[in-house]
């Protein structure tokens, strides 16, 4: 019995650090974006350049995407590691993240008035890693719960 359930924390884990390296790819890419000058290549309209140079766009001088870049590297490795705490510190990651999200996106739909298809994408992925965080940390108390004998 007690395969079965290590296991299935397990593929929890590879999923999120699968959605965790496309979050790194997604915000290293605006990163690098960013600090080249360069507007983002938008499929959609346009609205990435627009959200990018937006007032909106830094916190304390710092890019919205460079802190996204460090909280998926911070959840890839929180993915890999197979104890509590990690997944712990992954649930407390992805709320702020999914807040975050939301807040930016208001931000975009009602005052940028540019929608920017890798933010919309980032906000996915962290919300699919929300819904496995709390998978994760419910299948790993499940774990910490004793199996009656003969189970």
């Amino acid at each position: 019995m007690g395969f079965e359930r290590g296991a299935s924390d397990f593929w929890v884990r590879i999923a999120a650090a699968v959605l965790a390296v496309i979050g790194i790819g997604v915000t290293a890419y605006l990163v690098w974006e960013r600090y080249h000058g360069n507007a983002p290549v938008c499929g959609l309209g346009g609205g990435c350049a627009t959200v990018q140079r937006s007032e909106w766009s830094t916190v304390a001088g710092v890019p919205v995407a460079f802190m996204g870049l460090l909280a998926y590297v911070g959840l890839l490795a929180c993915a890999l590691v197979p104890w509590q705490w990690a997944a712990l510190a992954s649930l407390f990651i992805t709320v702020l993240g999914v807040m975050l999200s939301a807040y930016l996106t208001y931000l975009e739909l009602y005052q940028i008035n540019a929608i920017c298809e890798y933010c919309v994408t980032s906000a996915v992925i962290v919300t699919l890693l929300l819904v496995l965080s709390i998978v994760r940390l419910t299948l790993v108390s499940r774990d910490q719960t004793p199996v009656p004998e003969g189970s």
